[in-house]
């Protein structure tokens, strides 16, 4: 069999100071045309190095220092740099994960797309923005024309996705390397942009690795995948060998780490123990033996050879026989769940908010002294929610929904316009500056990026004390703030030394630990965590909502989480509220979430979720356009310009009743609850199947 790109025994090093350390070791694959190939394994496991050495693209302080990568048979190792150019574009190209980082901001997107035509395929000025309008159709962008003429800050993020998808294969490339194009996008926005992926590699007979540290992605977007860990393939193979009959106990932890429903239980997921070693830490033996259920002294003192089984498949184990034959169980180690114990149930209410609105106003400055503001944004528009003791309010939503400017309304970093909240029983003014230090001390907040609260020159120690000192009711001494410091990282399962370390020096998870162990400083009735995991990994990830749900049952605390992250939130929270243009659409138990009838709009969150089988492929239903402005809210239903299941003129001039479903599950929707149930026990067909109408 021919391959569009081959890597043999490849070691990459990255010089550190006055030496090299390795970082990649001798790994190997192939990726044969019309194939697509996952790269999956926790953050510094070597994906990102290895897919930018598949392109001969590595940092100046990196090497190849032995094996060969060929493209086509022809080896990249010993081309020149001009002649690197000529591939890169042409025959490779790359969709990176943060579109606007491959974006020019200051040039207009139809002009970005063109260049790289007019460079590689020498097309004239006046083809080549044609050809540039042509792939913007192609990647289902509505009104190409207007789109290439804009900039790229005037587009969403799913836009801009697209957008460099539209660049990357405008040459119509070999071999596409996607490095983690769908991890900040919604799963709406994610299911349409692998559905793009899909038929555009196909129609362009390319291949393509995929690098991704979401299971579910990998699970139904590719053919064959390798699981790296601490640069070294653990394990390799078709996907549905590797799903259904793991025989690594790397990738049974990882496949086991994906949150689930808990079906009102107080489960735990399962963990890996430790974090993964530093590039100058590694052990010379077996690479996940420290932090394995199952290693025995020979993991200890000699590597594992990469051994190929049969079928094209490898295993990297000492013990790996033994767990094919089912000798082995390491059920009973790394996938043994918690013993369940009912979940509290809600009697108190927490946090109560009613009616809150919030509107930003019409334009910038300059354009309101000139008469030229726009309309006002209702980023909020009428909301109520209630969090009960000790219990997870989930609020999702696409990005534009309003989800963060609800939570900054009720942390108080917003002012609402209108509406009132009540925090166990008190009033609490809209304004943060007219609020109690009792009331800021009972509603603290998770951020996404730990980075963005975290002070880089101040030690994890020195922030926890900032917080205590100037929230406590009296004031603390010395001795009793440091032995709350030392009590926090114990609740957060990080030694004691890490109170003199600085964030630099913690991981990604490890300085989400540290922000969650500042939020329940003061032990606080409520904390608000805005998509606390979402740039984690998924072994990351199950440490965190793990601690968050043993914070919860050790503290009584309660939680407003909000995530585009669906298993997450059917994992941690008791009850749902679904949030769309501002306006919350449906509400419920985790049970009614997941199950008929639900608003279609939940319905189409729902029917994305990326399934973590690739022997399943559910039904799709995927949206129409992105979210309107929140400037321009279409009248009637919300949702009427993107419903699958819309009625007639109906939706479009009357807003919907907030019908109750039973057991106090509401949805705001025209079509009857009993009818949207029968609806929804028959999928509907995709868009490609749906006749125009």
């Amino acid at each position: 069999m021919s391959f569009i790109i081959e890597a043999d025994q490849v070691c990459i090093d990255y010089r550190l100071g006055q030496q090299w350390v390795n970082a990649v070791r001798q790994v190997s694959l192939q990726i044969a045309p019309l194939e697509i190939h996952g790269l999956v394994g926790e953050s510094g496991s070597g994906k990102s190095t290895l897919a930018l050495a598949l392109m001969g693209y590595l940092a100046k302080n990196s090497r190849i220092s032995d094996g060969d990568i060929r493209f086509e048979g022809q080896s990249l190792l010993q081309k020149t740099a001009a002649e690197m150019r000529h591939i890169w574009g042409k025959c490779i190209s790359l969709v990176p994960q943060d579109p606007l980082a491959a974006l020019n901001p200051s040039q207009r997107i139809g002009d970005q797309i063109a260049e790289v035509t007019q460079l590689h395929d020498r097309l004239a000025s006046r083809a080549a923005w044609r050809k540039a309008v042509e792939m913007l159709e192609r990647v289902r962008i509505a009104d190409p024309e207007s789109v290439a003429r804009k900039y790229p800050h005037q587009l969403s993020g799913g836009m801009q996705q697209r957008v460099t998808i539209a660049m990357a294969l405008s040459t119509q490339p070999k071999l596409l390397i996607l490095d983690e194009p769908t991890t900040a996008l919604d799963v709406t926005t994610e299911a349409t942009i692998l559905d793009l992926f899909r038929d555009l590699i196909r129609e362009n007979e390319a291949a393509a690795l995929y690098v991704s540290h979401n299971l579910g992605v990998i699970a139904q977007m590719c053919d064959r995948m390798t699981v790296l860990y601490a640069g070294e393939v653990m394990a390799s193979g078709t996907v549905e060998q590797l799903y259904s009959r793991p025989i690594h106990p790397y990738t049974i932890g990882l496949l086991a780490s994906i949150p689930r429903p808990t079906s009102g239980h107080e489960t735990r997921l399962p963990t890996m123990d430790g974090i993964a070693p530093s590039l100058s830490q590694r052990p010379s033996a077996c690479v996940f033996a420290p932090r394995c259920p199952v290693a025995q002294p020979i993991c200890f003192s000699e590597k594992p050879p990469l051994e190929t089984i049969g079928e094209g498949r490898r295993v990297k184990c000492h013990r790996w026989q033994e767990i094919a034959q089912g000798e082995l169980m390491l059920s009973n180690q790394v996938m043994a769940l918690a013993d369940e114990t009912p979940a509290p149930s809600p009697h108190e209410t927490i946090l109560e908010a009613a009616h809150l609105v919030k509107q930003f106003g019409s334009g910038n400055l300059l354009q309101r002294l000139m008469g030229r503001g726009s309309s006002k944004l209702t980023a909020v528009d009428d909301v109520s929610i209630a969090v009960h003791k000790q219990s997870t309010l989930g609020l999702v939503g696409e990005s534009g929904s309003g989800k963060t400017t609800l939570a900054r309304c009720i942390i108080g970093l917003e002012t609402a316009d209108h509406g009132t909240l009540d925090l166990l029983d008190m009033p609490v003014p809209p304004a943060l500056a007219g609020r109690s230090q009792t009331l800021r001390r009972n509603l603290q907040m998770v951020f996404q990026n730990p980075n963005d609260t975290l002070n880089p020159y101040r030690t994890i120690g020195q922030a926890l004390e900032r917080t205590i000192r100037q929230l406590s009711e009296a004031p603390p001494t010395s001795e009793a703030v440091r032995e709350q410091v030392s009590a926090l990282l114990n609740r957060v399962r990080l030694p004691d030394d890490y109170q003199h370390r600085y964030p630099s020096e913690l991981s990604g998870g490890e300085k989400q630990r540290v922000a969650i162990a500042r939020a329940f400083a003061t032990q606080p009735a409520l904390v608000i965590a805005d998509e606390p995991t979402s740039a984690l990994d998924v072994s990351v990830q199950a440490v965190i909502l793990n601690l968050l749900k043993d914070l919860r049952g050790h503290d009584g605390a309660s939680y407003l989480f909000i995530s585009h992250d669906l298993r997450a939130v059917s994992y941690l929270a008791d009850w749902i509220a679904v949030m769309y243009l501002g306006q919350i659409v449906e509400e419920g138990t985790v049970d009614q979430f997941n199950q008929a009838p639900s608003h279609p709009y939940t319905e189409a969150l729902l029917s994305a979720i990326p399934e973590p089988d690739p022997t399943r492929r559910q039904g799709h239903i995927r949206l129409d356009g992105d979210i309107p402005s929140a400037r321009d809210i279409p009248q009637g239903c919300r949702f009427h310009t993107r419903c699958p299941r819309k009625v007639g003129s109906i939706c479009e001039q009357h807003a919907p009743p907030w019908q109750d479903a039973g057991d106090g599950h509401h949805i705001r929707c025209h079509i009857p609850a009993e009818e949207l149930a029968l609806l929804q026990t028959n999928p509907l067909p995709s868009l490609a199947e749906r006749e125009p109408s």
